[in-house]
């Protein structure tokens, strides 16, 4: 049986070799391209299991920062407001993966939303929010390391382990750990991101027994939703940033679109995936947030902000203010493990990237490479090395760089969205100008087209409004950098490759949607050969 893929420009092959392939070329899987049951594709093996799929959606960047970074949206806005700030993007990110799922599921390619983009709007577009979405996954990595090694000073002091030793560590630890195939990355997320669910479970039980004063601490209740640790705090102004740190800690969900290229059956596993990020925002983020708020204080000294040197996590202040003294170490083990996983996932999506970009021609050939197990580690190595960025922290503190990353990063993750939304808005048009059934789609996203033009705005606005703080008397300008510099880069890189290219916008009537997957198509050759083999069953007997 053969299957159509969209191709890129270049490509590589399993053994190195390059090689170049026309755009919507077949090709064609045989006997040959399976090893292991795992079908090899443009040199990337489909050896992503819907197991898989659907816990890297759930919990693969469920990181370490998320123990001890949701602190700094409590320190910034208060329980309730920090609560808030986080269900808006939720209910941005579910619309976002919606998009994500109906898009992904006729088209699972290699590259995922960038190469939907480069097909189906415009090469400079696709171009543009590519560079950016690498270059935010890079800060995110720098930004993972700086934590951990916060986190590592709980053990070891600095006096006795250096923080660029660490960053050192970290490089050759993941270096490793990332090429090891996909195979390895989807069974390690699958069993780590178990052990995170797990954590947080437990995190969120002991809060409890703490909050009805289980350890003898007393009956805390919403003592802390009370003034002045909360409801909210700093106005505006904490709300509004808040709203930044949030998309920091929701990018990530879009994965499962990049991961559509290395998964088996993706018409099966990508909606399975995308259904759950409901799961994803009300367990995973809502829960922190509310019980890290009903049992940590905002205005504690301990948490995180951007004049830190060091920082715990409101679980062990809550923890130990209740009694349990030695919390620290059984909190900073969980983050620990949760940061093995969402460093490697931070790498995953990066390398995946660049890949992409280089099969397209877009970034130099030889990021295309992959070795005989299918891993492209040129652009893994490549990736890895964005991790010493966390080297900043020797001139400044540990929390400054915290804020910088999470500015730069989360504007450029609204960016990425809006992208990947347009882009859904762009194909689902197409598909209606050139007469296509809406009831073939393999995946169709809930409700009306509106919501998404919605998600779309929202994306927008919040991407501008977010760095207002900035424009207070005096005037900020290292924020103003931070919250900002996404935007003219991702229109310098649009302008600049669309001249140099002299690239055109798709128009609906040119889109190609001839190789997609079809709910109706597929379910008739499901039942033609569940028919064929009970025939053949029969006949035997």
């Amino acid at each position: 049986m053969s299957k159509e893929f969209e191709a890129g420009v270049t490509g590589s092959t399993s053994s190195g070799k390059d090689v170049s392939i026309e755009k919507n070329s077949p090709i064609e899987t045989t006997t040959e391209d399976v090893q292991d049951g795992i079908i090899l594709e443009d040199g990337l093996r489909r050896g992503l299991l819907g197991r898989h799929v659907t816990l890297i959606s759930l919990a693969s960047v469920i990181g370490a920062s998320c123990f001890y970074g949701f602190g700094y949206a409590l320190y910034l806005s208060g329980p309730l407001g920090a609560l808030i700030g986080f269900g808006i993007i939720g209910f941005m990110v579910w619309a976002l993966m919606q998009s994500i799922g109906e898009v992904t599921t006729a088209f699972p390619i290699a590259g995922g939303f960038i190469e939907h983009a480069n097909r189906f709007v415009d090469p400079a577009f696709s171009f543009s929010m590519a560079w950016m979405y690498y270059f935010m996954w890079s800060v995110f990595l720098g930004s993972e390391w700086n934590g951990a090694i916060l986190i590592m000073q709980y053990w070891v002091p600095e006096e006795k382990m250096p923080m660029w030793a660490w960053v050192l560590i970290f490089w050759g630890f993941f270096s490793v750990l990332s090429t090891l195939g996909i195979v390895v990355y989807g069974e390690l997320e699958y069993y780590l991101g178990w052990f995170k669910i797990i954590s947080l479970a437990v995190c969120f039980f002991i809060s409890f027994l703490v909050n009805v004063g289980a350890f003898g601490n007393g009956y805390i209740g919403f003592r802390y939703w009370t003034p002045p640790e909360g409801p909210i705090v700093n106005g505006i102004n904490g709300f509004g940033q808040v709203f930044v740190l949030a998309s920091a800690y929701y990018v990530g969900t879009e994965i499962i679109s990049l991961a559509a290229g290395e998964t088996k059956d993706p018409r099966k596993s990508i909606p399975r995936g995308v259904n759950t990020v409901v799961y994803r925002i009300l367990f995973v983020y809502m829960g922190i947030i509310f019980f890290q708020g009903i049992i940590c204080p905002s205005n504690s000294d301990q948490l995180l902000n951007a004049t830190s040197k060091a920082a715990s996590s409101p679980f062990t202040i809550a923890f130990t203010q209740a009694g349990w003294k030695s919390s620290g170490h059984f909190i900073n083990t969980l983050i620990i493990i949760a940061f093995i996983s969402a460093g490697n996932g931070c790498i995953y999506v990066q390398s995946r990237a660049l890949y992409s970009l280089a099969l397209t021609g877009r970034a130099p050939k030889i990021f295309a490479k992959t070795s005989k197990k299918g891993v492209p580690y040129v652009s893994i190595l490549t990736s890895c090395t964005w991790g010493l960025l966390a080297l900043m922290n020797l001139k400044v503190t540990a929390g400054q760089v915290f804020a910088y990353m999470t500015s730069v990063g989360g504007s450029a993750a609204y960016i990425a969205w809006a992208g990947i939304v347009f882009t859904h808005l762009r194909i689902r048009k197409g598909m209606d100008k050139q007469g296509i059934d809406r009831s073939t789609y393999a995946f169709k996203a809930w409700g009306t087209i509106w919501i998404y033009r919605f998600n779309l705005f929202l994306n927008i606005f919040i991407l501008f409004i977010q760095g207002f703080t900035a424009f207070e008397n005096p005037f900020n300008w290292r924020l103003f950098v931070t919250s900002y510099i996404t935007i003219p880069a991702s229109i310098l890189l649009f302008v600049g490759y669309k001249w140099y290219h002299g690239t055109h916008w798709v128009r609906c009537s040119e889109m190609d949607f001839s190789d997609r997957l079809m709910r109706l198509e597929d379910e008739e050759e499901e039942k033609t050969v569940s028919f064929t083999t009970k025939i053949i069953s029969k006949f035997r007997q």
